[in-house]
């Protein structure tokens, strides 16, 4: 056993019985056969030892770009001194916390017209209706906005289903109004398919992209939309807009088909922007056995893609995510001031981008782009640029940058050069925007249970949760302890549904999603719909 690193983390059973002044305990990271194990003991309920990350090399892969620098907040919400706060108790954001919001959420209502048996919030029948008014909304925005010394600027709506809402498409014009330059909805596209002109509506007021929940290519595997995806696809495709596919990965459920998916994403890439794959959390309190069977982590989802794409995409092309903080770095050595930082956990999440082939392959741009070598390159110049002429540091910059490209490996059309300059030296959303329209994006994000929380990672969180208080909550904080952040703050700002009833004339049952799945012919179409993307046996 090789010790890592020391850490907090929670007692599951403290959690369950909301013993909330006992659940936060010492905690050993690990590596113990090639693998990366968290491991605590509570004085109350005994030791608790869980898989934390399943290669002990992509782990130290990872750990080499670790954010030391991160971002905090000169105006957090919580105003205790640092000394005394307990991470994750004193969410708000506090003055402990290491990264501005990149991405906030705000959940517009708890309503929703499925009930998935892994989610883990959705009002039901006879439950209270949570659902911020537009004003409540307007200063969820203001505050996110006044975040100094970097506001945020991407906002996510989300639930809930959010098209359950009459008034979407005016929330979605509320926040561009506010001058947010990204937004994007989260949805499970069953009323996409039903409303032909509701994507649309939503482009033209304003969202980037669609977050669409996409478990899988069989009605078992993806009982959520399988049979609803392909009229979806079609009024997004006629929308002209972005989608995001959001696998939530499950061992002994789908992790059989993630090859599968990326070829549908691939075969579909004018409307796909990329796949996020997120290894299920599993909340609540779960026997070992079970948990050892659902638990799957972010090696082995890239592992499996490994294999189910032969090699195509392999482990080598995943980076952690703020390995992006060194384009950051000198971004702000060079312009001056403090930029937007992807500064979380390196556990957090990986990701890589890929380009489709003539011949349907996919192509990681690590083939053609030196990765490592720029990343080291930029922290170079980083240091001349302290020292040095700009202008000149600049000029010699932008001949050498070519050099981290091999021109014979890159895709013909791709205008590699241009696109890595403007990426780079750019530093604005416009600046990526044709580099995002010609790849596709395939990340993972694993969000914590009580099994493998480590505080360390919810400090340096970067996708938060805007609140009707005033407070912007950390996501693995937020969800993970719901008796004390989300269905608490959720339940305070919630009318009963009777009255929600009696207000809006509306049935909550009626939200409900009834399917009819098809038979015959129409459903032999939608089967032949995915098959084409099937790995053939």
């Amino acid at each position: 056993m090789k010790i890592l690193s020391y850490t907090k983390s929670l007692c599951p059973n403290c959690v369950a019985e909301k013993k909330f002044d006992k659940m936060v305990i010492d905690a050993t990271i690990y590596e113990e056969d090639g693998k990366v194990w968290l491991k605590k003991v509570c004085p109350e309920h005994g030791e608790t030892k869980e898989i934390y990350w399943s290669s002990y090399e992509m782990y130290e892969k990872a750990k080499k770009y670790a954010d030391k620098k991160g971002i905090k907040l000169e105006n957090p919400q919580i105003k205790k001194p640092e000394s005394e706060i307990t991470c994750p108790k004193d969410c708000g954001l506090c003055q402990a916390h290491m990264s501005h919001t990149a991405l906030a959420n705000i959940v517009v209502t708890n309503r929703c017209d499925l009930s998935c048996w892994y989610c883990f919030f959705y009002a039901k029948q006879g439950q209270p209706i949570y659902e911020p008014s537009m004003e409540q909304i307007s200063q969820m925005l203001d505050n996110l906005k006044n975040q100094k010394p970097v506001a945020c600027n991407a906002i996510q709506l989300t639930g809930g289903e959010p098209t359950v809402r009459d008034d979407l498409i005016d929330i979605v014009k509320l926040v561009r109004s506010k001058g947010f330059e990204h937004v994007q909805v989260n949805t499970n596209i069953i009323n996409i398919s039903k409303k032909p002109e509701l994507a649309k509506q939503l482009v033209e007021a304003g969202s980037n992209v669609f977050y669409v929940s996409f478990d899988g290519m069989t009605p078992e595997s993806n009982n959520k939309n399988y049979w609803e995806f392909p009229k979806a696809l079609e009024n997004f495709r006629k929308a002209n807009a972005g989608i995001v596919l959001v696998p939530t990965v499950i061992n002994g459920v789908n992790e059989t088909q993630l090859g599968d998916i990326l070829r549908f994403a691939a075969g579909n890439i004018d409307v796909v922007r990329g796949i996020d794959f997120q290894p299920v959390s599993l909340v609540g309190m779960m026997p070992t056995n079970l948990r050892k069977q659902q638990r799957i982590t972010i090696p082995d989802v890239v592992k499996k893609i490994e294999e189910q794409t032969n090699g195509q995409i392999t482990m080598d092309d995943f980076y952690t995510i703020p390995c992006a903080s060194k384009v950051t770095n000198f971004i702000e050595t060079l312009k001056g001031g403090k930029r937007y930082r992807l500064s979380a956990h390196f556990a957090c999440g990986v990701g890589t981008y890929v380009f489709k082939k003539e011949n349907g392959d996919l192509l990681p741009i690590t083939r053609f782009i030196d990765v490592e070598g720029l990343l080291d390159y930029l922290d170079e110049v980083k240091e001349e640029l302290k020292t040095k002429n700009k202008l000149i540091v600049k000029a010699k910059m932008l001949k050498t940058l070519p050099k981290f490209i091999d021109m014979s490996k890159k895709p013909k059309e791709l205008n590699i050069k241009k696109m890595l300059i403007s990426a780079i030296t750019g530093g604005t959303y416009d600046s990526l925007r044709e580099f995002h329209h010609k790849t596709l994006f395939v990340g993972m994000m694993h969000f914590m249970d009580p099994y493998n929380y480590d505080v360390e990672r919810v400090k340096r969180c970067v996708i938060h949760y805007a609140v009707p208080d005033g407070r912007v909550i950390p996501f693995c904080a937020f969800n993970v302890l719901p008796e004390l952040y989300r269905d608490k703050i959720q339940r305070e700002y919630s009318i009963p549904f009777e009255e929600w009833e009696k207000k809006t004339g509306k049935k909550l049952a009626d939200d409900k999603y009834v399917r009819k799945i098809p038979e015959g012919e129409e459903a032999e179409k939608i089967h032949q719909f995915y098959a084409k993307y099937k790995k053939k046996n």
